[in-house]
């Protein structure tokens, strides 16, 4: 029997649903757990979100539609980024996506030869290298180190630019560390790009839910306009992951690109739940605002509990809604502990070397779970921590 194509013994799943599929067999056999291994907010589309989707389906909106996206949901979200990150972009350089992820894989696919080097944070989020290899093309990481405060180290960078590097990928707020990179940071990776010609993929799932200074795309940086593609979706922001809503912003001469891969693959995506995407945006009740609110308050109590464990030590991360923690004085591996917290005490969380190499030291919590939760999670894993506090001789 002929075997697998050979990208699928390179490509990588990711630990999060890994540790979701352990967790739900537990579930299955009666015991309780507390998730807080998907990066999924416990919060709902509002309910005029919901009801502009049933009105679309309602009014037959549920045919095929331009590949690109309909035309009223590009429109909105080129408003809706000039209106949050002040960016001024035609909605014709908007592509849908069913998902941020496949607005990813089509935007590296659109993009990386064979051999092509991609230079990636690490830790960051699994897909980077795994697409990378996956076609064909060599991923680079670059250290989001504590030392550096989770920040990118520019000279780091540049060192490892070589005559194949095509692509630099950035992710702010960053997943797993919560980082939102510093201005003089991104201006110094945009500078990086316009020197060295590269096309900069700007992961910004995470853009709306930051806890600091307002949010700067690395798109508004001088010579980046030509050179940068914003991923985003409405999964992280909106509550509504399993809407499956992405899209790329891209310059000009790049969509045509996106929509031949979309022609190839998915056609389009739901147009009757782009009409919701729609409403979405708007948030006229003010949803997003609320929500971020929420995950302040819960980032302050969560980070503060999480540091009264011994051996964990947490810093507040300025975005997302993770909690990455640092493990390496409780004397076990990430893992060791990560199995010790869902076998017995029913908290699933991720070992960080699922993100990297870089993050063999420490766990991802996500505190987009209730504060009620988070207050439980946190008595039960003080409740199974003596299993590393005793000394090493006694292991």
């Amino acid at each position: 029997m002929r075997s697998l194509a050979s990208r699928m013994s390179v490509m990588t799943g990711e630990g999060a649903l890994s540790v979701f599929a352990r967790a739900r067999e537990l579930e299955r056999a009666g015991r309780s757990i507390i998730h807080l291994e998907l990066g999924q907010p416990d919060f709902h589309p509002v309910a005029s979100v919901n009801e502009a989707l049933k009105r679309a389906l309602d009014e037959g909106r549920d045919r095929y539609c331009a590949v690109a996206g309909v035309p009223a949901l590009r429109e909105a979200i080129a408003a809706y980024l000039h209106r949050t990150r002040h960016l001024d972009l035609s909605s014709d350089q908007v592509v849908i996506a069913p998902g941020c992820k496949i607005a990813l894989f089509m935007a590296m696919m659109a993009l990386i030869d064979p051999g092509d080097e991609v230079l990636y944070p690490d830790p960051g989020f699994p897909g980077y290298p795994s697409i990378t290899l996956g076609l064909g093309a060599v991923p680079v990481p670059f250290e989001l180190s504590e030392r550096n405060r989770f920040q990118p180290d520019p000279q780091e960078i540049a060192a490892k630019i070589t005559p194949r590097t095509k692509i630099l990928i950035t992710n702010s707020p960053g997943n797993p560390t919560g980082t939102v990179y510093l201005d003089d940071i991104q201006r110094r990776l945009a500078q990086l790009a316009v020197r060295h010609d590269l096309l900069v993929l700007s992961d910004e799932i995470y853009a709306r839910i930051i806890f600091g200074d307002p949010y700067v795309s690395m798109l508004s940086y001088p010579g980046m306009e030509e050179r940068t593609l914003i991923i985003d979706g409405l999964s992280k922001s909106f509550a509504m992951t399993g809407w499956r809503l992405g899209y790329t912003v891209a310059p000009a001469r790049l969509v045509p690109a996106l929509e031949m891969l979309a022609v190839n693959s998915y056609t389009c995506v739901a147009e009757f739940s782009q009409y919701g995407a729609i409403e979405a945006l708007h948030d006229r009740e003010g949803g997003t605002q609320r929500m971020v609110a929420e995950f302040c308050a819960r980032r302050h109590q969560f980070i503060a509990d999480l540091n009264r464990i011994p051996g964990f030590r947490c810093a507040p991360p300025d975005g997302a809604f993770y909690a990455w923690v640092n493990i390496s004085q409780t004397g076990m591996t990430a893992e060791e502990i990560c199995r010790i917290m869902l076998e017995e005490g029913g908290v699933a969380a991720i070992p960080g070397a699922a993100f990297g190499n870089a993050g063999v030291d420490f766990i991802r919590f996500s505190f987009a779970s209730s504060t009620a939760a988070l207050r439980e999670a946190v008595e039960r894993i003080q409740s199974v921590s003596s299993a590393w506090q005793r000394p090493v001789a006694a292991r």
